[in-house]
């Protein structure tokens, strides 16, 4: 096996594991779900630049506007403010990582809105942002280093499955057009300043196995690596992703990536995930991680669990030892995190397995 490459941030990585080994951090909450509290109008997402509904800085053939509200990730052009507010309002509730506002800064998902031009500025912005935020946390509290988790999000496309029930052989992306499309993200992400590189909401694993190789080679362009995490979506209660697999087989696909840390977010309330995380933590070496949903979505789409009923569970999952991450995903809010940083305040993390531990 050939040597790794060095680190792009050494010191950060140091201060990263140093943390992980003396306590559960916690990773922010929803941001979605903060931004819906802005009731941002059209007018917010398009700004100055984006005003007429296109990138007035961008020589294009179509000049009609287009509906800019719902693309959040613009957000980091036309709005910076909200989304360092939001980060801001995190971190005060004591977030150690916090998520760059690039879910959806992908061609394939900017496409929707005419602007997969900007894709690499959108994660540089986002990372940037994210940045500033936590170093300024980090300045008030040098004890307490804050870092920047740089998102790349699922698409919404999948690799696996056909989106035509009609025709199960046919497929709207494949691994190429995928992994040209988070190439373009992670460099973004790495030039803004992030400290790691998280695959999240994975429901196809051959979307993610596109990210990680598209990761790789940016790493390998540059000389260096960031660390990597790997978060996966567990659909439904089937206990499935939703390309077919368990937490157990979906942990032995990507677990050659090595990542710092795997584990689960999104789809599903903290009860419904813990036979997931807990398989996580009893097959995987590296940290593991947890940020579910505030609950199950209600009959309106909104969620209901209480930030004292989601730290309650949160925290049985830390004194079980299955945790060395914990935040919240859709519908969770600061409160939420506040509660979470205080139920697992002074629990110890999950030790990492030894091989002969995972031998025996």
């Amino acid at each position: 096996m050939s040597k790794p490459l060095a680190w792009l941030h050494p010191q950060r990585v140091h201060a990263l594991e140093q943390a992980l080994r003396e306590r559960i951090l916690v990773i922010d909450g929803a941001m979605g779900t903060m931004i819906q509290g802005h009731h941002l109008e059209e007018a917010d997402y398009r700004g100055e630049r984006f005003v007429d509904g296109h990138d007035s800085m961008h020589v294009h053939g179509d000049a009609c506007g287009h509906d800019l509200k719902g693309n959040n990730d613009l957000l980091l052009l036309s709005r910076p403010d909200v989304i360092a507010s939001v980060h801001n309002e995190y971190l005060e509730a004591g977030a150690d990582l916090i998520e760059t506002n690039t879910f959806n800064a992908t061609a394939i998902s900017q496409a929707d809105y005419h602007l997969q031009h900007i894709v690499n500025e959108l994660n540089r912005e986002g990372a940037r942002v994210a940045r500033a935020c936590c170093d300024a946390f980090s300045a008030r509290t040098p004890g307490k280093p804050r870092f920047v988790i740089g998102v790349l999000g699922p698409t919404s496309r999948t690799a696996s499955i056909s989106p035509d029930v009609n025709d199960p052989g046919y497929r709207n992306t494949n691994f190429d057009e995928l992994r040209n499309n988070y190439r373009e993200a992670v460099e973004g992400l790495i030039e803004g300043g992030a400290d790691t590189i998280m695959v999240e909401t994975i429901f196809d694993t051959l979307n993610a196995k596109a990210a990680l190789f598209a990761i790789d080679e940016a790493f390998e362009q540059r000389g260096g690596r960031l660390p990597i995490m790997i978060s996966g979506t567990i659909t439904d209660r089937s206990g499935r992703t939703l390309s077919g697999q368990t937490a157990e087989a979906f942990h032995a696909s990507l677990a050659h990536s090595r990542p710092l840390s795997f584990g689960l977010n999104c789809a599903l309330g903290a009860s419904d995930m813990r036979e997931h995380i807990e398989t996580l933590a009893r097959v995987s070496r590296s940290h593991v991680s947890a940020h579910p949903n505030a609950g199950l979505p209600n009959a309106f789409g909104e969620y209901d669990e209480t930030p004292e009923e989601m730290a309650a569970t949160l925290r049985e999952f830390a004194t079980s030892g299955l945790l060395n991450l914990v935040g919240g995903c859709c519908g969770t809010t600061p409160a939420h995190i506040r509660a979470i940083a205080e139920a697992v305040r002074g629990l110890s993390p999950r030790a990492l397995p030894t091989e002969a531990d995972q031998a025996g």
